[in-house]
């Protein structure tokens, strides 16, 4: 499970790295080539952000005791990708000197001004963004732990059922020691009463033997 991760980890350095040094040269272009720098940048982050949703199911996936290690990495990739959103979204909006004065002129100062005013736009969108991404893993959090205790419920439900279940067993085999002890204790206490008869049956044939013995002398 953890291998996986890694896996993704390394294609994950791989790419940002890519987008990084591609973020850095839009601002020095412009017309088509900069377009298709920004299609492809565009498509690469959505290949890191693929890569963060598979990641985070791997986390979700690894043992709870070494899930904290895999969440903290997971958090600072996120956290390197609303850094490298924010760069991208700055460098499709931003020149470089040449280019901005080849593009606007006299317009540049108001050009920076209208700039400075959509970064600033973006910055809250970004702001409100991570909250609702915070609550979102909260959320899943909270899930996660409510997954857990219903499970050790169920687990522990199922011990319940067991033990009542061998205490009924116990009970009954308990029933049936206890008729067999009886039946045994019947037939004792009948044979003991049987010899008790036989014993008084055959002294007293003894006594009227010698009675009637005696008698006839």
């Amino acid at each position: 499970m953890s291998s996986d991760f890694e896996t993704y980890e390394q294609d994950f350095g791989t790419i940002t790295a890519e987008v990084t040094n591609k973020i850095g040269k839009i601002p020095k272009l412009s017309g088509e080539e900069k377009t298709q720098l920004v299609l492809n940048v565009d498509k690469q982050l959505e290949e890191v952000r693929e890569l963060l949703e598979q990641m985070d199911l791997e986390v979700r996936e690894i043992p709870i005791q070494s899930r904290a290690m895999y969440n903290s990495r997971l958090k600072s990739y996120k956290q390197e990708m609303e850094k490298l959103e924010k760069d991208f979204k700055r460098s499709r909006i931003a020149y470089s000197d040449e280019v901005r004065n080849e593009l606007l002129g006299d317009d540049a100062i108001s050009s920076e001004g209208q700039r400075a005013h959509l970064l600033d736009n973006t910055e809250r969108l970004e702001r409100s963004s991570r909250r609702l991404e915070a609550g979102y893993q909260i959320a899943v959090e909270t899930e996660q732990v409510g997954q857990e205790i219903l499970s050790n419920l169920h687990t522990d439900r199922e011990k319940i059922q067991r033990a009542r279940e061998r205490l009924r067993e116990t009970d009954a085999n308990l029933g049936k020691s206890s008729r067999i002890l009886t039946g045994m204790l019947r037939r004792i206490i009948q044979n003991r009463v049987l010899v008790f008869v036989l014993g008084a049956f055959i002294l007293l044939t003894i006594i009227l033997a010698i009675y009637l013995n005696v008698r006839r002398h």
